[in-house]
This record gives C-alpha cells, structure tokens and sequence, in this order.
C-alpha cells in the first residue's frame, strides 16, 4: 500500500519487529494507508524466524497480518469514522464468511505506551496473503490466470450481495492472492450492509472506481445511496485493468481527470473505448459491467457473471468440431455431474412418476432458520437456459428444508456455481400448484433423484 498522509502513524510511530500484540510478535510493517497501519506478525510460541509452523491464518508460512487503527489525536468525527470501519469489519466476518472473503481471526486493543500515537489502537488480526492484485498487475496477468481472478472477485462478490452487504472499495488493492494463488476480497471498512435494495454511506470511496452516479447523487441525514450496481462498475473497471496490464478503462492523468472522464461517457457525451489488449469476451463482461447508470447496470449481477463465466470457460476448454459439439457438450456436462454428485443417476433414466427433492441452502446461518428469512431465501428460475438472476425468478421463494416435485431434468441448462463453489448445469423441473412449473438448479439441492429427461 502506498503511504497516505491521513494515516496518523508514520515513522517513529511505526511498531518494531519484536513488539508483542497479544498473541502475536510483530515481525514487519506491510503497508499503511487510509486509516491503517499493516504489519506482518507470528505466533509468540513459533520460532523467532516463522519457522515452518501453520498460524491460524497465515498463508503457508505461520504468518498474520496485524491491521491497526489508531484513534489518538483524531478529532471526534474522524474517531467515530474509524470506529465505524472496525463495526463494519467486524460484523461483516461474523455474519457472513466465505472462502473469497478474507478471515477475520481476532480483534484486541493495542497496548503500545511507548508509542503513543498507537497506544490504545484498535487490532484486527487477519489472514495474510501472498500479495495483492495490484502487485500482479505490474508484472502482466495471462488470460487463463486473469480469468481465474475474475471468477474468485465474482465469487466473492455474489457472496456479499447475497448476504445483503455492498463492498463499495473494490479496487486491485483490495483483491488479495494467495501462495495458491485464490482470490480473497478484503478491507470492508467501507462496506454498507443493505436495508432492502439499498443502503447509505458517507460520500466516500476511491475516486477511480466510483459509478458516475455517485458524483451527483444527493446527500441525505444518512448519507448518499448504495446498491451492490456500485461492485459491477468497479468490476467493470478492474477487469479491463486485469487485461490491459493496469491500464484503466478512462483517459485521465489523475483520478479527477479519469472520473471526469466516466461521467463524460456516462451522459453520452463520449464512447467507451476499451483497451485492444483486452480479449473478447471478456471485453463485452467489462462494458456490461461499465454500463452507464444504475438501471442498466442491474441486470448485470455478480451471480449472472458467474454464469456467463462459467459458459464461456467450459466452452473454452471443448472445441470439436461441429458435428461433436453436441455429443461432446453432454457428455462433459454429465462426467461434471458424476464427479460432483456421486450418487446422480444416469440422466434421461426414467422414474417413475415425480421425484420428492428436498431444498438445500449452502449458507450454514440460513440451515437452521425457522423464520424463513427472506435473506435466506432461494428462486425457482423461468428458464434454466438464461441467467439465474433475479429478472428470471419466479415470486414464490423457496426456503432450505422445503420439499418439492421434480417431474423431469434438464442436463444442459445454464452452469451454476453455489457458496460452497460447486458447480452444475443440471435442473429439475419443478411442478408447482395448477399448470405452473419453475426450475431447481441441482446445486440447490442433496438428493440426486433419476428422472426423465425434460423435452
């Protein structure tokens, strides 16, 4: 992280290698900026040099990262802000973890007398990755590798959304990559828990990454308007700087001057002119996601790009020629099934009359609800071959526990990919009261019934 001159500790403030946090010895600082000071720290009881233990959410090398906001000689407001940042994180960990969302481990009160610009400080202790999008961007990111970045941000980001939160900093600096090179999405100081469609913030955020609508949307008592459309645009951005070697998608030596740029195209009064670098397909995900207001930005959701993500890739991997693509498509798409759901039977087999299947939701908090949230609650598509999004749901939500009649399946319907990262093309059709019928992507259910086939 480049230096900020807003972040109170600097120099002489900075924690030495050595100095104990609780728990942990710090080893080195790693960055600093915004409010925050981060520093790389082990296990009191590992060996001085990290050895080879495992920490609790080290990246291989029994390390942590110690992120520390200091409130000492902040003015009132600017206290309450860092302390709202530290709720957010905290609640945010707590209610909703994933596997592309960073670990929060704990949190503790630094005790630093010697320093007293960090003595007192709040200390979140978090996983720590290898390094962050920001750095790989430097060195040039090949399709394959920028693809599977995507994927994991879209993941994450599907997450939050579901889970009713807005991260509203998305940026390179903010994607974490493990040694194994997964993706985490991380800093959530920012992030706006929904209140139905939206919900509100101070006007603050990274110039760059900003949806042109922020610029002149008004200020209320609780702040300017967050939808999760603000995530698409910085995704926008972000996967034209994955492709374009960190090149952003509008002209501008300085961010006033890229922003300026963004409300430009924004009011029609410029095009949006992509970097060549930047392949196809993924050139058409960007300008969806860089659609120029928030209505039509909406249909374009963190699960739908998954999706159309997960077709692309799939379709990638198996080109035959024409007059195997069929064949070939289905057999994948049932060796895909086989492999993820050892107990499916083979598709098309006949059963008889309509299968009893049971509603499965992969987020943990929503399996043992009996308020049915809505939070919690699952759609039955209208067309298993369009994005399973919401303008393809049917109104009657479904909840984890419910049981359904599946009357037939549908082996190559659009891919799926659940919280759990399990990915299906397979639906059922679903029968509802009267002629109506829906579909059930597999992922959202255990039970694996034979069926026939759906004409």
């Amino acid at each position: 992280m480049a230096h900020d001159p807003s972040c109170p500790a600097d120099g002489e403030d900075l924690l030495p290698p050595g100095h104990r946090v609780g728990e942990w010895i710090v080893t080195e600082p790693i960055g600093e900026g915004g409010w925050a000071v981060v520093y790389a720290a082990r296990r009191a009881d590992d060996p001085a040099d990290g050895g080879n233990g495992v920490g609790d959410g080290g990246d291989g090398d029994g390390t942590v990262a110690l992120k520390v906001l200091p409130t000492a000689g902040l003015a009132p407001r600017q206290a309450r802000q860092v302390a709202e940042a530290v709720r957010r994180e905290v609640e945010l960990a707590r209610t909703a973890p994933h596997p592309r969302l960073v670990r929060l481990l704990d949190t503790l009160v630094l005790a630093a007398p010697d320093h007293p610009a960090l003595d007192g400080a709040t200390v979140l202790v978090m996983e720590r990755a290898r390094g962050t999008l920001r750095d790989l961007l430097a060195t040039g990111v090949d399709e394959a590798r920028g693809a599977r970045i995507i994927t994991g941000i879209c993941e994450g980001l599907a997450h939050l959304h579901r889970s009713g939160w807005v991260h509203t900093d998305l940026k390179p600096e903010n994607v974490l990559i493990g040694r194994d090179g997964e993706v985490r999405l991380s800093d959530f100081g920012l992030a706006i828990e929904l209140t139905g469609t939206h919900g509100h913030s101070a006007p603050m955020g990274t110039p760059d990454y900003l949806p042109p609508e922020r610029w002149k949307a008004p200020l209320g008592a609780d702040g300017v308007k967050i939808r999760t459309t603000a995530d698409i645009w910085a995704l926008g951005i972000v996967i034209h700087e994955v492709f374009a070697a960190g090149v952003p998608p509008f002209p501008g030596a300085t961010p006033t001057a890229r922003s300026a740029a963004a409300q430009q195209y924004a009011e029609g009064r410029a095009a949006l002119r992509l970097a060549p670098a930047v392949p196809p397909f993924w050139r058409e995900l960007a300008a969806d996601c860089l659609a120029p207001t928030h209505a039509d930005r909406a249909p374009h959701t963190a699960e739908s790009l998954l999706a159309r993500i997960a077709a692309h890739r799939s379709g990638r991997r198996r080109r035959p020629r024409a007059a195997l693509l069929v064949l070939a498509t289905c057999a994948a798409v049932a060796a895909t099934a086989a492999a993820l759901w050892p107990h499916a039977g083979p598709v098309g087999h006949p059963a008889d009359g309509p299968a009893r299947i049971r509603v499965f939701n992969a987020e943990r908090s929503c399996q043992d609800r009996a308020d049915r949230d809505p939070q919690c609650s699952l759609g039955l598509a209208v067309d298993p071959t369009r994005p399973y999004t919401a303008d393809n749901v049917i109104p009657t939500r479904v909840w984890h526990g419910d049981v359904l009649d599946a009357d037939c399946q549908l082996a190559t319907g659009l891919p799926v990919i659940d919280e759990e990262d399990r990915t299906s093309a397979l639906w059922y059709r679903i029968r509802l009261p009267g002629p109506a019928t829906a579909w059930l992507p597999a992922v959202r259910t255990k039970d694996r019934p034979t069926l026939v086939g759906c004409p």
